[in-house]
This record gives structure tokens, sequence and C-alpha cells, in this order.
């Protein structure tokens, strides 16, 4: 789906990137996966991180640095935090809501405030977060199936 229209004049851009999927394992352990430091350095990257309000995080990745603050913090349903990349001056948000059902967890993510993003550094933005974002939730499910297959 086109997040964003391009013309030589002019691009409109959604702010709000989102993602959905389902997920075939318990919330409980979804939730351990996005809110753990030593869990989310196994699959996505390398973290100093805790789900309590007002937590500054540092996420980092070779030479990229993720710094935040955890807004909102309710186990085992949603989780928020600004998201600040080195070298820029803008704060957007990542939410993670989750849900149980019957096949396990359906995540629902959204990144906003990517606008934000000066002129078309904010397309790249998006376009970076989008792809990032699916192979986050593609790294997500490959590592709950390995811990739960490892158990």
């Amino acid at each position: 789906m086109e997040q964003f229209i391009r013309s030589p004049n002019f691009i409109i851009m959604q702010d709000v990137l989102k993602k959905e999927q389902q997920i075939n394992h318990p919330i409980n352990l979804v939730w351990n996966a996005i809110t753990k430091a030593e869990e989310i350095s196994s699959w996505f990257i390398q973290a100093e991180f805790k789900a309590e309000v007002g937590y500054k995080y540092t996420f980092t990745h070779e030479k990229t640095t993720i710094t935040g603050k955890v807004l909102e913090a309710n186990p085992v349903h949603k989780l928020v935090y600004t998201w600040k990349v080195n070298g820029t001056d803008v704060d957007t948000v990542v939410s993670w809501n989750l849900s149980e059902n019957e096949n396990g967890t359906l995540i629902q993510l959204e990144h906003s405030g990517i606008s934000k993003y000066p002129g078309e550094s904010a397309v790249k933005m998006f376009e970076s977060f989008s792809g990032g974002w699916d192979h986050c939730m593609t790294e997500l499910e490959n590592y709950l199936t390995k811990m739960v297959h490892a158990k």
C-alpha cells in the first residue's frame, strides 16, 4: 500500500506507519520479547530497556543509536515509547498493541510523527521505518518460534 504521493511540487504523506501481524504465540511471550532487554537484544537490536513509564532507553545497532522514553507500559497489552534516531532532532512515537485471540496474539504496531522529519527526509525515513518494521515482525516471530522449540 502506497503511504505517500510524490509529485514534482508536493509530497502528501500519512503520518502514521501501521503494521499488523498475527503470531501463533501466547501474549505473555510476545510481551516479554518486546519488553525485556535481553530478549529485545536477541531478536531486534542491542537494548538497554525497561518497560517502566519514564525509563530512558537506548537501542544500538552498528553506527546507529536510538534513544527515547517509555510513555506507557500496560502489561501485557500496550507499550508506547518515543523514538529518536541519533543525528536527528525528531522524536517519533512507537506503539505496540497486543491482543490475545484463539490463534495466539495479534500485534498492532504504529510508528507516528514521521512527517516531522524535514522535506524529502520524511519520505526516506518512512520508507526505511516501513521496511525495518516488516523485518522486525519477521524476526520477532522467528525468535518466538525458536524459543518455543528450544524448551
